[in-house]
């Protein structure tokens, strides 16, 4: 039995993650931004504990992970909807964004590194924003391309402890994206078939679980990036 931390658990491929490792017999703790949604989750997906954390305000995150024990597996799913341009530029949500996933990402791995131990492995979120932007994309392309550089310095830095990233492309059954209209996408993916989140869920468990993979961007698009 491992013991797990999810980082944003308790909605789309986080708490489908948290499911699965529970499932399997892990001791998993799982966080949201809500103590009462983050409690529900916990119970409906089997963890052990729910707790209250937001990635956007990183000085209360220490505070909230006091309870946290020894972690084998540490996984940062948590993520914020944002559509910002260069033209109508919202300077707070992208200060929001940009401090949830970059700072907020890098304060919880710190206030871990004691519970942390040398075959410990960390999987940090990012997305095919990075490497496809869109109009809107501006924070998120900029975001997700910062989560290639964190991977690197945080697997340089915390050695031998792994460290690795995965980047969906879109996740055609996840809450987000489900029941939109994704037939151009679907024409434009190689395999004619967008990624599941069980699909994502796999190659977490792949990047948490091998070894001698450490410091990888691992893109989970069936090839979309490919046309």
């Amino acid at each position: 039995m491992s013991s797990v931390v999810v980082i944003g658990g308790t909605s789309g491929i986080g708490r489908e993650f948290a499911r699965h490792r529970a499932t399997s017999g892990d001791e998993v703790i799982l966080t949201g931004r809500d103590a009462g949604r983050a409690a529900t989750a916990a119970k409906e997906t089997g963890a052990s504990l729910g707790l209250a954390l937001d990635l956007s305000r990183p000085h209360e995150i220490a505070a909230a992970l006091t309870d946290i024990g020894r972690v084998d597996h540490l996984v940062l799913v948590g993520i914020s909807r944002d559509h910002n341009s260069v033209t109508e530029y919202d300077i707070d949500a992208a200060t929001r964004l940009v401090t949830l996933k970059l700072v907020g990402y890098t304060e919880v791995v710190h206030t871990l590194r004691p519970r942390l131990h040398d075959d410990s492995s960390i999987v940090l979120f990012g997305g095919q924003a990075k490497e496809r932007p869109y109009p809107g994309a501006t924070t998120v392309a900029t975001v997700n391309a910062g989560v290639t550089g964190l991977v690197r310095t945080l697997a340089t830095e915390l050695a031998p402890i792994r460290v690795n990233a995965v980047h969906p492309g879109v996740v055609g059954d996840s809450p987000f994206w489900s029941g939109k209209a994704l037939d151009a996408l679907v024409a434009r993916t190689p395999t004619g078939r967008l990624a599941t989140m069980r699909d994502v869920v796999d190659a977490v468990d792949f990047l948490l679980g091998n070894r001698s993979v450490n410091g990888v961007d691992l893109s989970v698009d069936g090839g979309w990036l490919l046309r």
